[in-house]
């Protein structure tokens, strides 16, 4: 088995509103989606991250922000054991994510000893 990390990368969810229905139902999806592929033991961990952050620049600049691109952030992520880069690709085509316009980029890990 290899080991792949899985960045979530999303709108900034403080720009965008959605209805409580809307909310509800995409929770659901994710709580079912790693109900599934825990059963199957492809999921080895992760989280969602806080909207709080820093970024240290050159050693000593320090900003209270998190990294984002126009309004996009990294949301949280995933560490995936799978065979190999197709199956990854596999498991992630049916994650909840891209319901609220977010996608997912798949690393493998390098040091897998």
């Amino acid at each position: 088995m290899k080991k792949f990390i899985v960045l979530f990368r999303e709108p900034d969810g403080r720009t965008i509103q959605h209805s409580e229905d809307e909310i509800k139902s995409h929770q659901e999806n994710w709580k079912n989606w790693f109900a599934t592929w825990g059963q199957k033991e492809k999921l080895q961990g992760g989280s969602s991250l806080t909207l709080e952050g820093r970024i240290i620049k050159d050693g000593n600049t320090v900003s209270n922000e998190i990294y984002k691109n126009h309004n996009e952030i990294v949301g949280g992520y995933l560490l995936l054991n799978c065979t190999g880069f197709d199956e990854a690709v596999e498991i992630m085509k049916t994650c909840p994510i891209y319901e609220f316009d977010g996608y997912a980029e798949i690393r493998e890990l390098q040091n897998q000893d």
